[in-house]
């Protein structure tokens, strides 16, 4: 038995989405099985069936230097501190000089 991982897409623009796996013998029954379990109700109108032995793993080592990259993923909250502080500076700067 191979395992199979099933991936649907609705038609335009949205992605696949992986929407679960299953075994089964040879490659025509996995497109059955994958038919009948998952686009029941017209969940897709495209169907990827990938055998799992196919499917390219990247390990942890290979994809580690790319785990330390906070700047890639800045949700502005640096941003905002730091003009935070810098406000506040400023209006230290404005109270002091105002005396």
């Amino acid at each position: 038995m191979n395992v199979y991982e099933v991936f649907l897409k609705k038609q335009g623009k949205d992605e696949f989405r992986h929407v679960g796996s299953l075994e089964a013998a040879n490659d025509e029954l996995a497109i059955v099985l994958a038919r009948e379990n998952y686009v029941r109700r017209a969940e897709g109108e495209l169907m990827w069936v990938v055998d799992r032995d196919h499917v390219l793993v990247g390990d942890e080592e290979f994809i580690a230097p790319n785990a330390d990259k906070p700047h890639r993923h800045n949700d502005g909250s640096l941003v905002a501190e730091r003009r935070r502080a810098g406000r506040a500076g400023s209006d230290e700067s404005d109270e002091s000089g105002a005396m």
